[in-house]
């Protein structure tokens, strides 16, 4: 878990309330060309010797973050650092390979200074992630005969944005925004703060009481992680919620009462909303991903839909069931922009598991993937079941389809699908050059290859390696570049050798 803090930077305009957020640059690993709220990871200059616990620090943090994205000093600071200077202290704290000294000699107005935030509520990022913050937001009065300036770096940009119009935006499919500042936005869009600190404060805390996070990478798709018994790294299967009037549940995956209580509290919420609930639909059979079914499906009297080769492996005995194919097409009424003809479609996409699903609506792109890729981790290809060769052509056919937002069952979306799912193809090329280097100058068992290949693994996924390996020297056998005699494996004469 990571200590980080974010600031919601307002000001008043002619129309109301405007908000001030900064776009993150597309190469940066964690919410790459997403916009977000100025702030940042605490950091050891922001700590004292008599802190008790982290509210003073994760204070600090903000200035510091706040003055390192946008230039701005809350007083009194904008007074102790003179115009003069602060460039240099800026471009001085940006630099990683500088000590904080500089920084460090206006402690005094520092803490002056963070009277001025307003604590509005702490957010958690969900278990879905392998980085995690605990963040709280504060809230700062843009600073009087100042403006917010950004230096090309790990930002693009900011601006300041009517929230409605903003969220507007977003609805339309314009703008990426990390979901957590999106979260705090729905309280804010009528224009009073007041009201904006009451409904968020709440809202933060039945986030710690156990209500799901509303995680939105794209309007009208819902992203909900519920613990399940799944491969690590990953400790969550995603159950996304598609669908605004009406909704399909994709892998209510949690066995779990706890879980499964959680995510009832939303979809009842949703019904006294006026939402109708049409379906459960199952990308794959894979326990950790259908936990759930039974208990939802018999809750809201919904039927369970599925490729016939899941609903097979499926203990749905009881349930009202309809078989999905390829090209099915489902209707979700009107996009969150007020479009007609808003419809999740069904891409077969087998090669790890049989009848596995993709779905993708066609108002925005997002795709909801299943276990085609997670981006926590390389998904497991599991002989017989699983065939590498599938696989890749399975890859290849949604790369086709020009999708957006890519949803896994583990793990975070990710805004470029395209560029995801290129990334995959790529480290499975990448495995299979490094086998066929590995197999040219000898012959040898599976057990020999496994830590060669496999030598950037750990420990704990060296049994799950195995079968993905098992599946490549398969595929290389099959397209005639491997040879297998008992149980040692060698390349055929033909095969050419990768590039160094």
């Amino acid at each position: 878990m990571r200590h980080s803090t974010a600031v919601v930077l307002t000001r008043q305009s002619r129309t109301g309330v405007e908000v001030y957020l900064v776009e993150r640059a597309p190469e940066l690993r964690f919410f790459g060309g997403y916009w977000a709220f100025p702030g940042g990871v605490i950091d050891p200059v922001d700590r004292r010797d008599g802190d008790v616990g982290l509210e003073a620090a994760l204070e600090r943090c903000a200035l510091r973050e706040l003055f390192e994205e946008t230039g701005l000093l809350p007083a009194p600071l904008d007074t102790a650092v003179p115009p003069s200077k602060r460039r240099a202290l800026r471009e001085h704290l940006l630099d990683q390979d500088m000590n904080a000294d500089p920084w460090l000699r206006y402690s005094a107005a520092v803490e002056e200074a963070r009277t001025r935030l307003r604590k509005i509520t702490t957010v958690t990022t969900p278990a879905y992630s392998s980085i995690r913050h605990r963040t709280p937001f504060v809230h700062l009065e843009l600073p009087a005969d100042q403006e917010p300036v950004v230096l090309p770096g790990e930002l693009t940009q900011g601006r300041f944005w009517n929230v409605r119009e903003l969220t507007e935006l977003w609805r339309e499919g314009g703008l990426a925004v990390v979901p957590p500042a999106l979260f705090l936005l729905g309280f804010l869009e009528q224009g009073d703060l007041e009201l904006f600190f009451d409904r968020a404060g709440r809202a933060g805390i039945a986030l710690e009481e156990g209500q799901l996070h509303r995680v939105y990478f794209s309007p009208g798709v819902m992203v909900a992680p519920l613990l399940t018994p799944t491969l690590p790294p990953a400790t969550t299967t995603n159950t996304v919620l598609v669908g605004e009037d009406h909704v399909y549940i994709v892998d209510p995956a949690s066995g779990e009462v706890s879980e499964q209580a959680r995510l009832f509290e939303t979809l009842d919420r949703w019904l006294g909303w006026g939402r109708k609930l049409e379906g459960i639909l199952l990308t794959h059979h894979h326990h950790d991903h259908v936990g759930g079914v039974r208990e939802v499906a018999l809750r809201y009297s919904i039927p369970v839909l599925g490729h016939p080769d899941t609903l097979e492996l499926v203990d749905l005995a009881g349930l009202e069931v309809r078989e999905v194919n390829h090209g099915d097409r489902l209707e979700l009424g009107c996009s969150p922009d007020g479009r007609g003809g808003w419809q999740l479609q069904a891409y077969y996409t087998p090669g790890h598991a049989h009848g596995h699903l993709v779905f993708i609506e066609n108002r925005y792109g997002a795709a909801v993937v299943g276990d085609l890729v997670s981006t926590l981790s390389t998904i497991v290809i599991d002989p017989p079941e699983g065939h590498m060769r599938t696989y890749i052509k399975s890859l290849e056919s949604v790369l086709s389809e020009g999708i957006g937002v890519l949803i896994p069952a583990h793990g975070p979306a990710h805004q470029n699908g395209r560029e995801t799912l290129k990334y995959h193809l790529r480290r499975r090329a990448d495995r299979e050059a490094k086998l066929i280097d590995c197999l040219a100058p000898r012959r040898a068992t599976l057990e020999e290859l496994l830590p060669i290949v496999y030598d950037d693994a750990p420990d704990e996924v060296m049994p799950y390696a195995k079968r993905s390996l098992l599946a490549g020297l398969q595929k290389l056998l099959e397209d005639g570049r491997a040879t297998l005699e008992g149980e040692r494996w060698a390349l055929s004469p033909s095969t050419e050798m990768p590039e160094s």
